[in-house]
């Protein structure tokens, strides 16, 4: 299991993405998932994997060296498509020939090929654009009304981005709010955790702007994990007990 977040705001894009990797309690590794996919004069394209590792490198492997898309019948490569839409048909014909080839090998063994994946970028200055990417190539695309996506597990970080995060959030703002949604997920499921790696894209600049990977041993990720906790035990104490807990006697005997 692992856990990816995209933040698209007005002043840009934010991707992270957890390097936790589990094969069971006793077989632990650290694998990269954020990966830059494209990096030329005029764009930038990243990509986050949830799932198979199998179904993702394969998947991957195949973006690289071009994928044959069936609308036109030649093949392309993320250097040449125009839009960050047609990355994420490129992404997806990938994903799904990928998928499709290791079930017929494996249909009979029960092995897990679920995948999905993150893909997001720029091209020519243009705004960055955000998509979640299934295992059946299909995809949807991140909007201004809810301006996050999520891959991977997710439900813990999820309460943190619905009551902090809108569009409007300034970007540094956003990747602190990320940093809240990973703290959560990572003190509630042992298959996500450090080192986490982080990217982004300013609006109208087709160019990474930030690359880092957060260890276990920072201190800016290690003081906030602290003060978020005891900031909610702080404001659960401030606010008053409801009336019908603060009389359980009379309560049990009505």
């Amino acid at each position: 299991m692992t856990y990816c977040i995209g933040i698209l705001v007005r002043e840009g894009l934010v991707m992270m993405a957890d390097t936790r990797t589990n094969a069971g309690v006793d077989n632990i590794s650290t694998y990269r998932k954020l990966r830059m996919m494209e990096h030329g004069p005029d764009r930038v394209i990243l990509c986050a994997s949830a799932g198979s590792l199998s179904v993702t490198q394969s998947a991957l492997s195949r973006v690289a060296l071009g994928v044959t898309m069936p609308d036109t019948g030649d093949k392309e490569t993320l250097a040449e498509v125009p839009t960050v839409f047609r990355a994420a048909q490129l992404v997806g014909q990938a994903l799904s020939d990928a998928k499709a080839e290791i079930d017929r090998v494996v249909k009979d063994d029960n092995v897990y090929t679920d995948a999905t994946l993150l893909l997001a970028g720029s091209i020519g200055g243009r705004r960055p654009r955000l998509f979640l990417i299934y295992g059946a190539g299909n995809f949807i695309e991140c909007q201004q009304d809810t301006p996050y996506l999520q891959i991977g597990e997710h439900k813990y970080g999820k309460p943190v981005l619905d009551r902090m995060l809108t569009y409007e959030t300034p970007m540094s703002e956003a990747i602190k709010i990320a940093l809240f949604s990973f703290s959560a997920t990572v003190r509630s499921n042992l298959a996500v955790g450090l080192p986490i790696d982080l990217a982004t894209i300013r609006t109208g600049v087709s160019d990474l702007e930030t690359i880092h990977r957060i260890e276990a041993d920072d201190d800016y990720y290690n003081e906030l994990d602290s003060r978020w906790s005891n900031a909610l035990r702080a404001a659960a104490a401030a606010i008053p007990l409801p009336q019908y807990a603060s009389q359980p006697e009379q309560e049990l005997k009505s």
